[in-house]
């Protein structure tokens, strides 16, 4: 990489670019730092846009050849469920909540998950099937009790499983004291865990088959099978003589993650906007993707937005600590209070290096999607020739059908293109997306009486010169994006007597209002598409934009480690992903992600979650009602900012 000793204006990048075919993202006036070098992201990717005006246009889309060949290589590279290929599920027929089981396979160029199966399954044969769907596809350890089904035969495949909240269990009143006593039996054996999750399985689609599972997390390779079975004898022994029965317990390997002067953010009405999609992680929807100016590699999502008092203009996000204040660069136990304005500044801006070029890519991989299909269709449109007098009607129906979608691709080209090179021109440098500054952040703590949550939030303040107040749209989560309005429609209504009085909330935007309080997320209202109860929420963070999950109904406990010893000890509120084709529920960069149940009341905030280090099995939330109570203590007079109406034109 190099380093620029003078500025560089984009037309001298260029050239640098054509002489060496380097790459970078972000211009400063000194020197590009580790703070702003955010990727090795293609040179010619993000400049181009900004100067294609100055180089001639060969490519049939009228944009520059070179960015062309960019996006259709970023096309290659994203995923099925990427936001690039949602944006052009309109024009392409790939369905919104297709999801990649690949790597779950066995067959497939996967060693590393070979190489982990084989010593699993010398001890317990079914190691590679009893948790077969999860996110992470999690491995089993070791797990007591009846085996459950599996396919047999030589062309048998595994069956897809996924994971079930469990409501009304007899354990369920006393289960946050039967938990404490199953880790400190755990501590006790040796084993280093990381999660405690009481859950069921299913098989995909199908209603729940297992009885309650004490599915316990282990740090990777720290547990044998000969331990692990030691330990699942002394939790049902200690279980049994409470005075229970029909449950078993399971163990996997799974870490605990917690992730984390230039234009005013833009505004956001999906209604309206030629390509809302991408418009949206540069708008305060909330699902904000935020960072800290000094370290734009820790990144998070803002939660919900707030007055500070009736006499006073403020307005304030809450969010994580761990996000605004990232561990490894502040003291954990240390508060912050800039109240008095003594304390330096730490400002936080919107988008930092992921989220940034994260945004940019999905527009690239859009622009190289729709490229495909124009071609597919003019290779309809070639063999349907010319219009010929006489020619049968369904040929010229055909003809005229595919002739509107190039016209309708070819100016959705057109409108992305120039969003990526306004995007470019604006947003590029870090310090053109500072939004504000932290008010207050917490020490973050774990097992926080009397409740036993973890304490991990924060306040920002935002500049008010940053924000355009007359579109902005308040506390509204963006239900598009990954999914459309009918996917959305039959994930979180599933039952026929639901779906009677559904409405798509207005252009997507769901408004947050009122509170799920602790009793409804032990004994829920909804029904699943199977009749089994659960608790539907949705949230929409940096990481993987617009998803649904059901609550769990028995608390999760999770510890986490640092290298002297443990860290922490916290209960939790825990989410699981709403089927297994729809992908995690959250993702390392949803951390702040505010949750809503489906009619928009606030469940809680993601702190967390449990899976590998990049596939997420279990989400963790601290509940909101819990996170108002600790915020009054600071900001007595804070109330959520109000419910904004969208003007009658």
């Amino acid at each position: 990489m190099l380093t620029f000793a003078s500025p560089l204006c984009f037309i001298q990048l260029y050239c640098h670019y054509q002489r060496h075919r380097l790459c970078f993202l972000t211009l400063c006036n000194n020197k590009i730092n580790d703070s702003q070098l955010v990727s090795s992201f293609s040179l010619r990717g993000l400049l181009l846009p900004a100067i294609h005006s100055l180089v001639s246009s060969g490519s049939p889309l009228g944009i520059d050849e070179a960015f062309l060949s960019s996006c259709k290589e970023v096309s290659k590279t994203l995923s099925l469920g990427s936001p690039a290929v949602f944006a052009n599920a309109i024009l392409v027929s790939v369905s919104p909540t297709a999801y990649d089981f690949a790597k779950h396979s066995l067959d497939e160029d996967k060693e590393a998950v070979v190489s982990a199966v084989a010593p699993l399954s010398i001890f317990y044969t079914r190691a590679a099937y009893d948790f077969y769907g999860t996110p992470s596809g999690a491995l089993c350890i070791y797990k007591n009790g009846d085996a459950w089904p599996i396919r047999t035969g030589p062309e048998s495949q595994r069956i897809i499983r996924e994971a079930r909240g469990v409501h009304g269990h007899p354990m369920q009143a006393t289960w946050c004291e039967l938990g404490e006593h199953v880790y400190t039996l755990l501590d006790d054996q040796g084993v280093r865990w990381t999660s405690i999750d009481p859950l069921a399985f299913a098989e995909a689609g199908k209603k729940t088959f297992s009885p309650l599972l004490i599915w316990i997390g282990v740090e990777p390779e720290s547990l044998t099978y000969e331990l692990a079975n030691t330990a699942a004898e002394a939790i049902t022994f200690l279980l049994t003589e409470a005075g229970f029965s029909g449950f078993e317990i399971g163990f996997r390997e799974s870490v605990v993650t917690r992730s984390v002067a230039g234009p005013k953010m833009l505004s956001f009405d999906p209604f309206t906007d030629a390509v809302p999609e991408f418009r949206k992680p540069f708008t305060p929807a909330l699902g904000l993707s935020i960072a800290p100016l000094k370290t734009p590699h820790f990144e998070g999502t803002g939660a919900l937005y707030f007055h500070e008092s009736k006499d006073s203009n403020r307005v304030l996000l809450l969010t994580c600590a761990h996000v605004v204040r990232p561990p490894l660069a502040h003291p954990h136990d240390t508060v912050l209070d800039r109240k008095t304005k003594r304390h330096p500044r730490e400002q936080v801006i919107a988008l930092g290096n992921s989220g940034y070029i994260n945004a940019l890519k999905s527009m690239m991989g859009a622009i190289g999607d729709l490229d495909h299909s124009i071609r597919d269709w003019q290779y309809v449109l070639d063999r349907l020739g010319k219009p010929k007098e006489g020619e049968p009607e369904n040929t010229t129906e055909k003809r005229d059908e595919y002739l509107a979608l190039v016209k309708k691709a070819r100016k959705r080209v057109s409108e992305i293109n120039k969003f990526h090179s306004e995007t470019v021109k604006q947003w590029t440098i870090p310090d053109q997306r500072i939004i504000g500054e932290v008010l207050h952040a917490e020490p973050i703590d774990f097992n926080v009486a009397p409740h036993g949550f973890t304490s991990d939030w924060a306040i920002i303040e935002l500049y008010d010169d940053k924000f355009d107040w007359d579109t902005f749209v308040g506390n509204k989560v963006y239900v598009g994006g990954n999914l459309s309005s009918l996917d959305y429609g039959k994930l979180m209504f599933p039952r026929p007597e639901d779906q009677a009085n559904y409405k798509y909330p207005e252009d997507g935007l769901l408004q947050a209002f009122g509170v799920v309080q602790a009793d409804e997320i032990y004994n829920p209202k909804h029904l699943d598409a199977n009749g089994e109860h659960c608790l539907l929420v949705v949230k929409n963070g940096l990481a993987t934009g617009t998803t649904t999950g059901r609550v769990m109904g028995m608390e999760s406990f999770t510890r986490v480690y640092d290298e002297y010893g443990i860290k922490g000890t916290s209960m939790e509120i825990a989410v699981l992903p709403y089927g297994s084709m729809n992908g995690p529920f959250s993702a390392p960069g949803d951390s702040g992600s505010i949750i809503l149940d489906r009619s928009g009341r606030i469940l809680g905030m993601v702190t967390g979650g449990a899976g590998t280090a990049s596939r997420t099995d279990v989400t963790y939330l601290t509940p909101y009602w819990w996170i108002e109570g600790e915020m009054k203590r600071h900001f007595p007079n804070s109330f959520l900012y109000e419910v904004v109406k969208k003007a009658v034109e």
